[in-house]
Formats: structure tokens, C-alpha cells, sequence
């Protein structure tokens, strides 16, 4: 059950982390399954949770290699 996961993370990852969880429902959907993340609704919640300017360019970054890995998992997964 997904209620039961529990990852471990250092401080510095927590930001990051984070928004990837808050955009856990903003998936762009193709046919097969999810293609990546809405990039609409990143700076959208970013401007709602107050994520200082100077920070949205690391935290893209950051969660750009989440998507990565997740649309590697969701594609091990499919098969």
C-alpha cells in the first residue's frame, strides 16, 4: 500500500522532494501511461507554496531527474 513507503531523505533534498509529492496528480497522460509532468502546474505550486525565485531553477532541475526515474519505473512497470 502506498501509505506504508517510507523513504529516508537528507535536509537538503526535502524542497525538492517535496514539490514532487505536491504535483504527485499533475501528470500529462499519453496512451500508454504518463509521458512527464504538467510544467504548467510546476510554477503554479511553486508560486502558491512560496518557493523563493532565486530557488525554482535547482528545484526544476531537481525535479526533472525525478520525472526521469519516475517515467523509467512507470515504463519497467508496464511491461
Amino acid at each position: 500500500m502506498a501509505d506504508d513507503f517510507v523513504i529516508e531523505q537528507w535536509p537538503d533534498t526535502e524542497p525538492a522532494i517535496s514539490l514532487f509529492i505536491q504535483l504527485r496528480t499533475q501528470w500529462r497522460m499519453g496512451f500508454s501511461g504518463p509521458i512527464g509532468l504538467d510544467y504548467s502546474a510546476i510554477e503554479s505550486v511553486m508560486r502558491l507554496r512560496r518557493v523563493p525565485a532565486a530557488d525554482r531553477g535547482g528545484l526544476l532541475d531537481d525535479l526533472r531527474l525525478m520525472e526521469d526515474e519516475a517515467l523509467r519505473v512507470f515504463a519497467e512497470e508496464s511491461k
